[in-house]
């Protein structure tokens, strides 16, 4: 059964094959019913009598998205109009047409390209019989690893992600960057902000999670030291990484202006180690 992270839905699948890759080869179809679209996601396969004979819901956690990542339900049969509709854009074609390589001399709009696709043959007998453009050799001839699992820190990923961009003509550099920083950099900023107000603390030798410091300052269960779960280095991760793109690539001041405020809102939180506090002798 094929299962992907944050789910709680399994697929019924059948191995036919193993590969070098470090990839899980799949339909289509199978892949968006587990809700993914092979898009670099981790994912997962496992033993279906393994699922069935070590699996209780004792084992998984009573709280809030406990069940995530458990094989609550299984599908046997995938129907191909419930699977995610991303998948029905798939062109269904044995070749492309010479109107298609017209249409693209002229930079005409996707979807103002007649090809027929999956969504066109929904319902009837070849839905899953997908054609193929072009007869290939070995699929695992090429790379077998992703180089952004084997990139360790999030700077590398970003440096070699640009890198491949300045090498391409269709990208436009400037609009990606911008993109990366709105839809990723700035609500992780935020949404981390948001977590730290809101963390909990943790005792290093039993890992009793507490809501609030108790007012003995130590762990009431075993008198352990109690630690924050979320620290300012993952608070700030992304905000020199969003300068130094903001800068290489002149983008909007406004861009500049937000990041100033989240920086303004964390300095706030934080207090500058090189100031020292004052109490009231001070005053004496």
């Amino acid at each position: 059964m094929g299962l992907s992270p944050h789910t709680s839905a399994a697929v019924l699948c059948r191995i036919i094959g193993f590969t070098k890759a470090n990839v899980g080869y799949g339909h289509p179809y199978f892949h968006t019913a587990k809700r993914r679209n092979c898009d670099g996601d981790e994912d997962s396969v496992m033993l279906l009598m393994d699922a069935f004979i070590n699996f209780s819901r004792r084992f998984l956690d009573e709280k809030r998205g406990g069940t995530m990542d458990a094989p609550l339900v299984l599908s046997l049969e995938i129907n191909p109009k419930e699977v995610d509709d991303e998948a029905h854009n798939i062109e269904f074609v044995s070749y492309y047409p010479l109107e298609f390589y017209e249409a693209a001399e002229q930079n005409t709009l996707p979807g103002d390209v007649k090809i027929k696709t999956v969504k066109d043959v929904l319902g009837s007998a070849e839905q899953y019989e997908l054609p193929m453009t072009h007869i290939g050799g070995m699929i695992d001839e090429g790379n077998t690893r992703t180089a952004y699992v084997e990139l360790e820190s999030v700077p590398d990923k970003i440096d070699i992600q640009f890198r491949l961009q300045e090498r391409l003509r269709a990208a436009d550099h400037r609009d990606a960057a911008e993109k990366l920083i709105l839809s990723h950099f700035i609500p992780d900023l935020y949404g981390n902000l948001r977590s730290y107000s809101r963390q909990t603390f943790r005792c290093v030798s039993c890992n009793t999670i507490f809501r609030r410091v108790p007012l003995a300052g130590r762990c009431t269960k075993c008198g352990g030291n109690l630690l924050l779960t979320i620290n300012k280095g993952g608070i700030e991760k992304y905000l020199q990484i969003s300068r130094d793109i903001v800068k290489k690539y002149g983008l909007p001041l406004y861009l500049s202006q937000r990041l100033e405020l989240v920086e303004k809102e964390i300095k706030s939180i934080f207090e500058d180690d090189k100031v020292k506090q004052m109490g009231l002798s001070d005053f004496l």
